[in-house]
């Protein structure tokens, strides 16, 4: 087998993008419906369906509902509840409508990793919300939300234009995430 960059840079964004589903789910899946239909990238067979304008209103509609309902308490945690079962799948598809040259049937396995890791951030995601909740009775979560939808844009458009540095952004965030989260059980 040879190396071949085509696929690694639709590895690289599928893992960006589905991970992007960990904090959002329905905005990467328009995202990468949007750039399918402008020519940005070129989505996998059997995806195209994530271009089309029906797929592209619903996403849109679904993600204005999700970033305004995140930011009022109570309803971001309901999203949330909700999330924990359409994360994993938003991630599983918007990942593997990414990798394009992949084989079957590499690249649903590899979605049905992405579904995981998007799970994992998403109880991660889910775990602060809660602690922030308890810390300043839900005042501070729309500021978090306001985070999570930058952070959501920022991994998209990094992970669409640049899936190589997006990636090792990625990777540097979880690695600083988990050193963080190491340290006071390492202490104890």
């Amino acid at each position: 087998m040879t190396f071949d960059p085509i696929l690694v840079l639709a590895l690289a964004s599928g893992v960006v993008v589905s991970a992007a589903c960990g904090l959002r789910a329905f905005l990467p899946l328009l995202a990468v419906g949007v750039a399918g239909r402008l020519g940005w990238i070129e989505l996998k067979d059997g995806m195209h369906w994530l271009e089309t304008t029906p797929a592209l209103v619903c996403f849109g509609v679904a993600t204005v509902i999700e970033i305004v309902g995140d930011k009022v308490p109570m309803v971001d945690h309901a999203l949330d509840i909700v999330g924990t079962a359409i994360r994993p799948i938003a991630a599983w598809i918007a990942g593997v409508a990414v990798l394009t040259h992949w084989p079957s049937p590499w690249a649903q396995i590899a979605g049905v990793v992405f579904g995981g890791g998007a799970l994992a951030i998403h109880a991660l995601k889910a775990k602060t919300r809660i602690g922030s909740t308890a810390v300043t009775l839900g005042h501070a979560n729309p500021l978090l939300s306001t985070a999570e939808d930058a952070g959501t844009v920022g991994m998209l458009a990094l992970g669409i234009f640049v899936p190589l540095l997006a990636l090792v952004i990625l990777i540097v965030l979880v690695v600083t995430l988990a050193r963080r989260r190491s340290r006071p059980a390492a202490a104890a």
